[in-house]
């Protein structure tokens, strides 16, 4: 009678070990495939830390703000400084004496200390109004009294809704500010303005002391006639919601009015480009000229008596220096 082979020891523990094995892998804690919420509060607060601290390194301090006398701003907090403004001189700007005059006025005071007011230029398109606000902070900031500290910013108009941060950022600068927004005006449902309105005037921490805001328009009231139609046709209080957003205006203290010029301020727009960049021409022949050039644009302006500058300059093989 054959005997059955005997297990040993060895084989024994030979087939126990996968067992083992198996129970170990069943207790020991499966890594997670997803991270738990904790992890995952924990990585998005990282990433925001993140940037704000590249954010904070970006905001430009006294040094880089010295650097230049005017900026750019990005909704994303820099500003990025200009190193030639495309300005033109103030003597070449004619037919804009009242205006400028208050402008300059207005800019001296809030560059040395004094109380001055926000300024909207509305009117006629290429009168000289962004250029009136370039020159009369070239001239302002050049005085003695100021020696360079009245800093000009533009933010673009798409970039209103970011006022407000701008406003933070400036308001412990040693430096004083022009916030300068060309061509603004409101469209459609855009309720961007009401930054526009808080910064102005409203807001708990209102406008800083050092910063005074530069507007240009077409439109004395900035916002387009349908959208206070609108709110005229749909609002419960047709009234109140109209005076709503004819009231952005008036929160800029000061406005100057550009009409369309003459027939003798544009000839003498002419005469001053031409006599400042050293044209020479016949007088008789270059009011001609000019007369024709304005007749095909359909309009007399400063901008119109630049560019037949421009084109007569070129004509004539004369450069245009800073043009």
């Amino acid at each position: 009678m054959s005997k059955k082979p005997v297990k040993t020891a060895s084989r024994v523990v030979a087939k126990a070990a996968p067992s083992k094995s198996r129970a170990s892998a069943a207790k020991r804690p499966r890594k997670a495939s997803n991270p738990t919420a904790e992890q995952r509060i924990a990585l998005a607060l990282e990433a925001i830390l993140a940037q704000l601290t590249a954010a904070a390194a970006d905001r430009p301090g006294a040094a880089s703000l010295a650097s230049a006398e005017a900026f750019v701003w990005h909704p994303d907090g820099r500003l990025s400084g200009v190193s030639k403004v495309s300005r033109v001189d103030l003597e070449l700007l004619q037919g804009i004496d009242r205006m400028r005059d208050i402008l300059i006025e207005n800019t001296e005071r809030f560059a040395t200390g004094l109380p001055a007011n926000n300024a909207l230029l509305w009117g006629a398109r290429g009168m000289g109004k962004s250029s009136l606000v370039k020159a009369a902070h070239a001239s302002v900031n050049a005085r003695p009294d100021v020696a360079g500290k009245l800093k000009l910013i533009e933010i673009h108009r798409e970039d209103i809704e970011s006022l407000p941060a701008l406003m933070t950022q400036l308001r412990a600068s040693e430096f004083r500010f022009i916030v300068f927004c060309d061509d603004l005006s409101f469209d459609g449902n855009d309720a961007s303005y009401k930054s526009l309105k808080a910064v102005l005037e409203g807001g708990i921490e209102g406008r800083p002391d050092n910063v005074i805001l530069y507007a240009t328009s077409n439109r004395r009231h900035l916002l387009a006639r349908e959208m206070v139609e609108n709110e005229r046709s749909t609002a419960i209080n047709p009234g109140e919601a109209v005076e709503e957003k004819v009231s952005l205006s008036d929160r800029f203290g000061l406005w100057l009015g550009f009409h369309r010029c003459s027939q003798d301020e544009y000839l003498a727009m002419v005469k001053g480009y031409c006599g400042h960049f050293g044209i020479s021409m016949n007088e008789a022949e270059l009011e001609r000229e000019a007369l024709e050039w304005s007749t095909t644009r359909g309009a007399r302006s400063g901008r119109v008596a630049w560019q037949f500058t421009q084109e007569l300059a070129g004509r004539l093989g004369v450069r245009i220096r800073g043009g």
